[in-house]
């Protein structure tokens, strides 16, 4: 009797310390903790601070450039009459500014602009990507939590039905058959749910992965496995999916980039005016053989104004004109075919969300009759109105359609957060 309040005690407290151990997790924090541990997440951020640093007006030709030289000769000459040393330290500092080059300071400025914002989209798709696949993982863990419950209610209800038969052999009510029948019936709803158990930890496993914490770790889930049914609006999606979708946003930077190549071509047809300017120095040593040294020191100071215009070069610049205008024109087919699959895309998805909708309050609806029929039929059973296999009918029947409306709101889910990542409003909600 001792030994067994002792392991009684032991066992509470055991699973007291994993209770503690386990960590609460809510949608919104697996999606924080998942968005700061991505590797992938990381590598775009940093993509983005090198365009970030490349988007300086010195990058795009703006500023002049300041250049110190220092030169150093030594001659050594041999005549006839004598000879003699020279030796020649020649500093300098130039500048250089290019004051007029056809606008392309300024073109190259609106493309490093663009360039930074491409980046950033890039990161939001990216975040985008990793926040849906967070809130499925999620969900994908609540779905198989539910439906190991069910099969635990399940598994119990075979329990109870062993049970009662295995009292009734005792008492001669039952026979060895329908023990055996109960029996089976009891082994097989374990072995189920014993799968079911797998599953829902290969789900944590999942969700662990994604978040990128120890594959170990348990929780406990805050959040409820319930749809949110909204009555959405097709000409209203679609308004918003034009005007966020940022796979969309990210395809009108790429055609502005192309339009910045057709300026840019186009800057070639200009002329160039520079300006050169410094200050050069001379420092002359030289020494006659059989003579002291002497030393001669100069400064020389210029500034000139260059223009250069290029008046024939093969045709090279209206190639490069006529092959960045193709280009434009390939960029604006390229955006008129990703609007056109993600107008596609979200027809599909609007109406699989209206029949999924649907779908689930009929599962509400089954599930209730379900249940009731169970209730019914254990009555019966108890009673002897029904034989086990009658029993055994309406209890799998229940399972089904218990199981059917857990699947139904996953599948309402995975709907909803298809909309609303397709409509650009992912990272809003």
């Amino acid at each position: 009797m001792i030994r067994k309040v002792s392991l009684f005690i032991v066992f509470i407290l055991c699973s007291q310390f994993i209770v503690q151990a386990q960590k609460e997790l809510s949608l919104s924090k697996a999606i924080e903790v998942g968005l700061e541990n991505n590797y992938q997440l990381k590598i775009y951020r940093k993509s983005e601070k090198v365009s970030e640093l490349n988007n300086t007006w010195g990058n795009a030709g703006a500023y002049p450039s300041l250049e110190f030289n220092l030169g150093y000769r030594n001659t050594k000459d041999y005549n006839e009459e004598k000879d003699f040393m020279r030796n020649s330290l020649i500093p300098s500092l130039d500048v250089n500014w290019t004051l007029f080059d056809g606008f392309a300071v300024q073109i190259r400025k609106d493309k490093f602009d663009d360039l930074a914002q491409l980046s950033k989209g890039n990161t939001i798709i990216a975040v985008e990507n990793k926040i849906e696949l967070i809130i499925l993982a999620y969900y994908k863990v609540l779905l198989e939590k539910e439906r190991m419950e069910v099969n635990q209610r399940f598994m119990q209800l075979s329990s109870d039905r062993y049970e009662k038969v295995k009292v009734g052999k005792e008492l001669g009510s039952s026979v060895t058959y329908d023990v055996l029948q109960a029996q089976n019936a009891w082994l097989q709803d374990r072995s189920s749910f014993l799968i079911q158990e797998v599953n829902f930890n290969n789900a944590v496993r999942d969700l662990n992965f994604l978040l990128g914490v120890k594959e170990s770790e348990t929780y406990t889930f805050a959040d409820e496995f319930l749809p949110v049914s909204e009555e959405f609006q097709m000409a209203a999606l679609l308004d918003k999916m034009l005007s966020g979708n940022n796979t969309l946003k990210n395809r009108y930077i790429q055609e502005m980039l192309l339009k910045r190549d057709v300026d840019m071509a186009r800057s070639n047809y200009y002329p160039r005016v520079s300006l050169g300017a410094g200050v050069q120095g001379n420092s002359v040593r030289t020494k006659l053989d059989g003579l002291p040294a002497s030393t001669t020191d100069s400064h020389n100071f210029y500034a000139n104004v260059s223009l250069n215009f290029m008046i024939f070069n093969g045709n090279s610049n209206r190639r490069a004109m006529q092959i960045a205008k193709i280009q434009e024109e390939i960029g604006k087919i390229e955006t008129e075919d990703v609007k056109h699959s993600l107008t596609n895309l979200l027809a599909q998805q609007f109406e699989l969300y209206e029949v999924r909708k649907e779908l689930y309050q009929l599962a509400e609806e089954n599930l209730a009759a379900a249940e009731l029929n169970l209730t019914i039929s254990k009555e019966k059973f108890e009673s002897g109105s029904i034989n086990s296999f009658n029993y055994r009918d309406v209890q799998i029947t229940y399972q089904n359609v218990a199981l059917a409306r857990v699947n139904a709101i996953f599948n309402l889910i995975q709907s909803r957060t298809a909309l609303v990542r397709i409509t650009g409003g992912i990272l809003t909600e």
